[in-house]
């Protein structure tokens, strides 16, 4: 597989590609994914799939064309393609004329829908994709049934960059400063027991800090994070007999553009009724976000020596391991060594 991707990205994973609710029955829709031109789509029995975008006759991407929930149109020809990529009517071929329509593929990704998302498995080789696959990263306690909002952006930097953003504990005074979140008169010492999780670490369960606002609204609450690689967080809150659930992905687009989905779970009756209020304070908390990692490509464009430090930035650090020792385990054709301890973070915040 080539593209215009940097090394850094992880492939062999599934990353999510699109909320499932905006992908219609009968619907395609063309998208980079890790650099690659995507056809999605939903047929007429509602499954997904996903495939190259572009026709193998002269490269025009199939998004251009029709789809009526069976067979993709080319919009340049006329050539058909069924949802697994086959080719099935080239309409310039006279009856006289022989050739292996067998001969005609798009290459397909696996793609599956949990949990009301979509996601797309990117192998290393999409002409040699594994008989086994990973799971794809499952919540537990919500299901489909529980989906409630949803919220995009587009982060104009790196895939790594917009990971170690996410995990970071220490910017939430400075980044997001506001009466309903954090100040920086709130700050104070904290501390953290975390353990390693399936490809990843956990923030075991605790009590949201007493600076976390938000969270007053829902009474007694524990929450738990847990990071899995490639780049999603699953925040899973209790509250009472109820749950809260924030899933965020990070997929890179190309190198220099990675999408995040926010997506909210809960069981509360009321907060569904209160859902045009949260909304716009979770598009703020994201556009905080947004907005510094763009300010802050300002300065990595000249290429700076970076550095880290503990205990704020072991999450970080963390990561990178994980990256390497994914890669490692790999090559070394062994099982995966989770190189997060089980141990205790301290930071002020």
């Amino acid at each position: 597989m080539t593209s215009a991707i940097e090394s850094e990205i992880l492939r062999d994973l599934w990353y999510m590609a699109i909320p499932g609710q905006r992908l219609k029955r009968g619907q395609i829709l063309g998208k980079k994914l890790l650099g690659v031109s995507m056809l999605l789509g939903r047929d007429a029995n509602g499954e997904v799939f996903a495939m190259r975008d572009i026709c193998p006759h002269r490269g025009i991407p199939l998004s251009h064309g029709t789809f009526d929930g069976r067979e993709i149109e080319c919009c340049y020809h006329g050539w058909r393609f069924n949802c697994s990529g086959a080719c099935t009517h080239i309409p310039s071929l006279l009856p006289t004329q022989k050739f292996d329509l067998g001969r005609v593929l798009v290459d397909r990704f696996p793609c599956r829908e949990v949990q009301g998302n979509i996601w797309v498995f990117m192998p290393e080789d999409e002409h040699a994709i594994p008989e086994s696959l990973p799971e794809v990263p499952f919540i537990p306690d919500v299901d489909e049934s529980h989906y409630r909002m949803v919220e995009t952006s587009l982060f104009p930097c790196s895939i790594d960059h917009a990971v170690v953003g996410l995990m970071d504990p220490a910017h939430g005074p400075y980044v997001h400063r506001s009466w309903w979140w954090r100040t920086k008169k709130s700050m104070h010492q904290k501390s953290k027991e975390f353990a390693p999780s399936h490809r990843g670490f956990t923030m075991v369960r605790h009590k949201p800090s007493s600076n976390s606002s938000a969270y007053k609204f829902f009474g007694e609450t524990s929450t738990e994070i847990r990071f899995e690689l490639p780049s999603t967080r699953i925040e899973h809150i209790i509250a009472g007999n109820h749950r809260i659930v924030g899933l965020t992905t990070l997929t890179p687009l190309t190198d220099m553009e990675v999408e995040l989905h926010q997506v909210f779970y809960w069981t509360i009756p009321w907060l569904t009724l209160a859902r045009p209020i949260v909304r716009p304070f979770v598009r703020t908390f994201i556009e905080q976000d947004r907005d510094v990692v763009d300010k802050q490509q300002q300065g990595l464009n000249e290429d700076p020596q970076l550095m880290m430090i503990n205990d704020a930035d072991k999450p970080a650090r963390w990561y990178h391991q994980l990256k390497k020792e994914l890669v490692l385990s790999r090559a070394e054709h062994r099982p995966f060594n989770n190189p997060v301890p089980h141990t205790t973070l301290q930071w002020c915040t």
